[in-house]
């Protein structure tokens, strides 16, 4: 899950609202919500025009036709406007406001401050690295769009033309990126080509040739195939190779060697931003990496226990034992795959037991492509309306080095009830402003997700004594983030020592070794995951001791997902106005 609250609100923000003066705040209460409604209506609708790619996802195809901005002006065109957005939102008081239109504004208004943060510290100067940029996201534009219209198509075409553009704004960042001395680690930039062409080999832009709809006619279909494969071949293939030969020669060589976001300007206080910004907390390396050794030490000695029930004398020979079973390596990528669907079927039919509200979006399980195998499994969102399902894109490359035990708890995490159900929800909120739907951190997102892992246990999963295990190695996994991340950004570690630290914590060696490369390139992100569920576990614990024999947990999931994605902070102060309203 990688698009951020904030980047949604920032590719809202256009020119014209940059240079509007800020009017004097309205003065009844009627104008002054009615005033914050319309800014947020203003910025939803700005933000489609500004990003089409995002709206498309969001299932909006009035801009099928174009592709984003990426360029330094439409940088600044998406800063100037948010700085207008802000000092708007703060001029209008809420005295006076339900507590939605209260938690809309705050919302509003810490997303903004959190993207103008983000820009003072320059973050939009390194855009690409082995997990994320242009290269890879171009890449799922035929997973992305919808194909069940000639004029589909054509947008599609009119797109794959944009993607030399695209390339050439992404490099005109770098080089600024570049002149002020922000630079990713050289080793995993050199890794960027290769996923460059490894898309020109698989060449995953001709797939909607494959299946065109019955309704079309020969002549379209003749058409279509003749434009779309020129497009390919004249423009989308060409802009890949130049722009993989580009970051080999003129960008990677001048990678930073340090590990750490800390060597770069701006030192600590550029990590401490990126803990804000990706778990919406102001905790410090210091605390969080002693939360992480306090974490595992618990969630091992919970393993332990499993492991003496099973007979076995300690958690090393248990480990042992499961590692070496081959019940649980995987024989083919599809094996992998009907795992993931007969967990997420099971679960659909015990959802009411720990929710009242349960939309009904599609979701489908699919098999990373060979071009992204590299990439984790993880969850991409499907269209409010359901025609577009969403995803569980499973990573099954190697198999054979692959295991099982994880299964039952990462598809709880990816589909059901994690993201899946999650984003389904927020979707289909109503009375929300239109930002607040699609709004999203890793904090929320992520910790929901983990969260929803044990509730798999909690309603009679997990019945294998192995696959229990599997989703306490999962929750440890995360917990081994929090050392690990801090470790490398605040404390000095180097490679070497945060890959012995995780394969003595259970992490194999081929995921040890992708996963070290992520938490370089993308600092804090992997902070989120148990941050955000240690915040889910303490607000159902604080629920349960306030409200005694009227607490539901039904209800208390309900109200952890009505209200959109919220920073943590925000989804404490709206938990305490639940709890206080349930006690009446």
């Amino acid at each position: 899950m990688r698009t951020s609250s904030l980047s949604l609100l920032l590719a809202g923000c256009l020119a014209l609202s940059a240079v509007r003066c800020v009017a004097a705040a309205p003065d009844t209460l009627a104008q002054r919500l009615a005033a914050q409604n319309a800014l947020f209506d203003e910025q939803y609708e700005a933000g489609l025009k500004e990003s089409p790619e995002r709206a498309t996802a969001f299932g909006d195809y009035r801009f099928n036709d174009k592709m984003d901005d990426y360029s330094l002006a439409g940088v600044e065109r998406r800063h100037a406007a948010a700085v207008a957005y802000l000092a708007r939102i703060k001029a209008i008081p809420t005295a006076g406001f339900s507590e939605q239109d209260v938690l809309s504004h705050q919302l509003f208004e810490r997303m903004l401050q959190q993207g103008l943060d983000n820009y003072d510290m320059k973050e939009f100067e390194m855009p690409v690295s082995q997990v994320d940029g242009p290269h890879l996201g171009l890449a799922d534009l035929p997973n992305a769009m919808p194909f069940d219209s000639v004029k589909h198509y054509e947008d599609y075409i009119a797109r794959l033309h944009q993607v030399p553009r695209v390339f050439a704004q992404t490099e005109e960042v770098l080089k600024a990126g570049m002149k002020d001395g922000l630079m990713p680690v050289k080793f995993l930039l050199e890794k960027v080509p290769v996923q460059c062409e490894g898309t020109i080999a698989a060449d995953p832009f001709l797939l909607p040739l494959k299946k065109f709809p019955a309704s079309f006619s020969d002549a379209d279909k003749a058409r279509l195939t003749r434009e779309l494969t020129d497009a390919v071949n004249t423009d989308v293939l060409p802009a890949y190779k130049a722009f993989s030969a580009w970051i080999a020669t003129d960008y990677a060589p001048h990678g930073r060697t340090a590990l750490a976001i800390t060597s770069l300007p701006g030192g600590a206080k550029r990590y401490q931003n990126d803990i804000r910004s990706r778990t919406t907390t102001d905790l410090t390396p210091e605390f969080i990496h002693n939360l992480g050794l306090t974490e595992i030490g618990r969630i091992t000695a919970e393993m332990t226990v499993i492991a003496k029930q099973q007979g076995f004398p300690d958690l090393a020979s248990f480990r042992k034992s499961i590692n070496s079973d081959p019940k649980w390596v995987p024989t083919s990528s599809e094996q992998i795959l009907d795992d993931f669907r007969k967990y997420i079927a099971q679960m659909q039919p015990r959802l009411p037991e720990l929710f009242t509200y349960i939309p009904g979006a599609p979701v489908t399980v699919e098999a990373i492509p060979s071009y992204q195998a590299a990439a984790a499994t993880h969850y991409q969102t499907g269209t409010p309306d359901g025609k577009r399902p969403g995803r569980v894109s499973v990573a099954t490359s190697n198999y054979a080095k692959r295991t099982l035990v994880l299964d039952e708890a990462v598809a709880y995490h990816e589909g059901i009830p994690g993201h899946h159900m999650q984003l389904s929800v927020a979707q289909t909120i109503k009375g929300l402003p239109k930002f607040r739907l699609h709004s999203g951190n890793s904090g929320y997102t992520e910790g929901w997700a983990l969260y929803a892992e044990q509730l798999g246990k909690e309603i009679g999963f997990y019945k294998d004594p192995v696959s229990d295990y599997g989703r306490l190695n999962s929750e440890l996994f995360r917990a081994v983030r929090l050392v690990v991340d801090t470790g490398i950004h605040s404390q000095g570690w180097t490679r070497e020592q945060v890959i012995e630290f995780m394969l003595a914590n259970d992490v194999n060696e081929p995921l040890a070794q992708s996963e070290t490369d992520r938490y370089i390139a993308w600092p804090a992100q992997a902070l989120s995951y148990k941050l955000g569920q240690l915040k889910f576990r303490e607000l159902r614990e604080r629920a349960k001791k306030e409200l005694g024999p009227k607490f539901d947990i039904r209800t208390f999931h309900d109200e952890m997902l009505n209200g959109g994605v919220l920073p943590l902070s925000l989804l404490d102060e709206r938990t305490n106005q639940w709890i206080a309203a349930q006690k009446k």
